[in-house]
């Protein structure tokens, strides 16, 4: 009877613990959201230096980047929510799907190459190696996940 009555205690920890993690993730991305977009470029540049130990012109160079993807970041999440409430929030076609696959690739592809431009070839390298680090961990993070059709 002792066992089972430690089991079950052990049981409402884990899920205690893993709701707080939960909430905690989720209050960090809505303090994220609420930032605007030159704030989230600073600090995705500021984490960048020290990352990468950039001077001065790469600092600049990388802010203006990081700018123009922080607004296009929230200019996507602007529409996005603007479709939910509206009600007309509908899943892609496939010609959109693709459309929107193939801008999301050439976006990829012209950022590589300007940080391939500002970076040295140390810096590039670690940069790259984040880049599939945090894309290994985006691809684990919805691996359980099943789409519903």
């Amino acid at each position: 009877m002792k066992k089972l009555i430690v089991i079950a205690i052990a049981l409402i920890s884990i899920q205690a613990i893993a709701q707080t993690e939960r909430r905690d993730r989720s209050e960090r991305a809505q303090k994220m959201n609420n930032l605007s977009a030159e704030e989230m470029a600073t600090l995705k540049t500021k984490k960048m230096t020290l990352f990468l130990d950039l001077n001065e012109s790469q600092q600049k160079e990388v802010q203006k980047i990081n700018l123009e993807n922080a607004t296009l970041r929230k200019t996507m999440m602007a529409q996005r929510k603007a479709r939910r409430t509206n009600g007309t929030a509908q899943r892609p076609t496939k010609e959109e799907r693709l459309k929107m696959e193939n801008a999301r690739l050439d976006h990829k592809i012209a950022m590589k190459a300007k940080m391939k431009n500002i970076l040295n070839k140390e810096q590039y390298v670690k940069w790259e190696k984040a880049q599939l680090r945090m894309a290994a961990k985006r691809k684990d993070k919805y691996k359980g996940m099943k789409r519903k059709k």
